[in-house]
């Protein structure tokens, strides 16, 4: 029997539907049962394009006799976490802050007043990888809420206190924040810079475009050729290896090694944004065209598999897909993009131009393979000499067209499109293609129709459902996406609702004392209020919005955006001198609204 998920709209949530978990969404239905039950929540938070969330799920989830645990002395609840980020940002910040690190699936455990004792990652069911086994797990948390309750609660709250303590810390200086930040920001990028491969530290190397973009700036303002070599380096050694899909287009999300060759295979539409515009702005300053390319193979991949038929872009596609089609239960990470010499001679006939090209080998190429998972298969990678292979990419591509395709993530985001949609129209601008602002177009007018409604901004399309407030990165990334589309097409309307939402963004989320809360005030289901302070996979919220209020306030005059830009760089001025690295983005809003101005009229 399916559980209360199967009413949800999240593929994530509806993943899990169908476990013999008795899961709740979060909701008051859920926090109510606890209560009255006396029991603690089992809060589980992932998505649904993510390899060890499905792990976790098939050991775990779909296991009979922990279900039966969890269902006697837990209420569960599932959290899409792109869905309801704002939940996700305080449990992850609790299990980091325990542990040491973080990441999905999260598995965390509350009192029912949503108060957190205890949290952690993946969890195996039983003890392996130095990790307790969930059951086990299960059974001990259970016991000392039963027997030790004064404790757990007396736990939580201090958790909670530090939490808040953490949150408000205003580390602002009465200095102003000068060049000599960017300058130690940059210093410390090219300490942690890897000259021969690219990246930044070793293995893994995930991608973080906002650094690429302040580098970028860095290098425009103090001609820097340091700043410049680490973006062009970085970009081609990652646009080498299998971390860039070689026949579709695209990256995948992260490499597990320091070469970008292995990557973990899922593709996020916020990566493919964010990507796109450094390797436009790469060109745009050397006019290479291999940093062109790159681009526009992106913009193919995603108007062809990640494009809702009237516009809108989907969220992601899943690490792991089906091995044989004759056993579609089965599936393991990379399935899809991955082949055998075998399939690859039996297509092209005369191979050796290709698996010269792209690293194929007869035994498969991986050999660092700790789950066994491309055991005879190849990840292609640029290993070999050019040569024209549109043909042969064509054939393989057909032949991959074949295999099950990866488990699409259809949902809409409003962020992830403000994020796709300004890099459209920055291709469009770059590449002088006006077929790209055509594709932008159709997503913004797809957002306007679908997620505005009556003057109220709303997060999540999906299948005809609009739903959840939209939090402050969506304003702040489909403003700058708006700004990005006027000065492609200077189309009044745009500039007219970027306007419209930044007066809305600063009455609902900005904080007296200067930046900007992730959340509007008053949101009844959450126990903190945070200010997003991290540029990670994506920029914080804070500082999009620091950047969008910027232009607009250089574009128009406004008071009132120059007016919450001043405000937000002073509350965050300290946190810049202290931890710069971890605002990069912020850097960049910084360095346009303090630079003089270029105008041609």
């Amino acid at each position: 029997m399916p559980n209360r998920l199967a009413q949800e709209k999240s593929p994530y949530l509806l993943q899990h539907a169908n476990n013999p978990v008795d899961w709740y969404p979060w909701n008051d239905e859920a926090f109510e049962k606890a209560k009255r039950e006396d029991k603690p929540i089992f809060l589980s938070i992932g998505y649904s394009t993510c390899h060890w969330c499905h792990v976790m799920e098939r050991e775990s989830f779909e296991n009979e006799a922990i279900a039966r645990i969890l269902n006697e002395h837990y209420v569960s609840i599932k959290v899409d976490r792109e869905e309801r980020p704002d939940v996700d940002r305080i449990y992850m910040m609790f299990v980091q802050a325990s542990t040491g690190s973080g990441g999905w699936p999260m598995s965390v455990f509350l009192t029912p007043e949503r108060k957190p004792f205890y949290g952690g990652t993946y969890f195996p069911p039983d003890n392996r990888y130095g990790r307790p086994g969930f059951a086990h797990l299960l059974h001990s948390l259970a016991g000392a809420w039963r027997s030790d309750r004064l404790r757990v609660e007396e736990s939580a709250a201090q958790v909670l206190r530090q939490l808040h303590e953490h949150a408000a810390q205003n580390d602002s200086s009465v200095e102003t924040v000068g060049r000599e930040v960017h300058s130690m920001v940059f210093n410390y990028f090219r300490r942690a810079f890897d000259p021969r491969l690219g990246g930044f530290g070793g293995a893994p190397k995930f991608p973080r475009p906002s650094v690429l973009s302040f580098l970028l700036r860095y290098y425009a303002a103090e001609r820097e050729p340091a700043a410049l070599e680490m973006v062009l380096v970085t970009l081609r050694e990652m646009a080498k290896g299998g971390m860039n899909d070689q026949l579709g287009g695209g990256f995948h999300r992260y490499s597990v090694d320091e070469h970008w060759f292995v990557p973990h295979f899922e593709k996020m539409l916020y990566d493919q944004a964010q990507l796109a515009w450094a390797y436009l702005e790469a060109f745009q300053i050397t006019h290479d065209v291999q940093y062109a390319d790159v681009a526009r193979a992106i913009f193919q991949y995603v108007g062809r598999d990640l494009m809702h038929p009237d516009g809108g872009f989907y969220s992601a596609e899943d690490a792991d897909s089906v091995i044989d089609p004759a056993h579609p239960h089965d599936k393991g990470e990379g399935a899809f993009y991955i082949f055998s010499k075998e399939e690859i001679d039996r297509t092209l006939g005369d191979s050796a131009a290709f698996c010269s090209r792209f690293g194929v080998k007869a035994g498969g190429n991986v050999d660092n393979d700790p789950h066994g998972e491309f055991t005879g298969k190849n990840i292609l990678y640029q290993a070999g000499p050019e040569y024209d292979c549109a043909s042969d990419v064509a054939k393989i591509l057909e032949l991959r067209s074949t295999k099950p395709r990866p488990h699409l993530d259809d949902k809409i985001l409003t962020a992830w499109n403000g994020l796709m949609i300004s890099a459209f129209a920055k291709g469009a601008q770059v590449l002088g293609d006006p077929t790209l602002a055509g594709v932008a177009r159709r997503a913004l007018d797809f957002l306007r129709q679908n997620l505005w409604q009556d003057g109220k901004l709303l997060r999540r399309w999906r299948n005809g459902e609009s739903a959840i407030d939209a939090f402050l990165d969506d304003y702040a990334f489909l403003i700058l996406s708006l700004l990005d589309m006027y000065e492609t097409t200077f189309e009044r309307r745009d500039l007219e609702w970027a306007l419209e939402l930044a007066e809305i963004a600063i009455a609902k989320f900005e904080d007296s004392d200067g930046g900007f809360f992730s959340t509007p005030d008053g949101q009844s289901d959450l126990v903190m209020r945070l200010k997003d302070d991290y540029d990670g996979a994506e920029p914080s919220g804070n500082s999009a919005m620091v950047y969008a209020l910027a232009r607009i306030a250089r574009m128009t005059g406004a008071t009132d955006a120059r007016g919450a830009v001043e405000r937000a760089l002073e509350s965050f001025s300290g946190r810049l001198r202290s931890t710069g690295p971890g605002l990069p983005y912020m850097l960049c809003a910084h360095s346009f609204f303090t630079a003089p101005p270029t105008e041609i009229v």
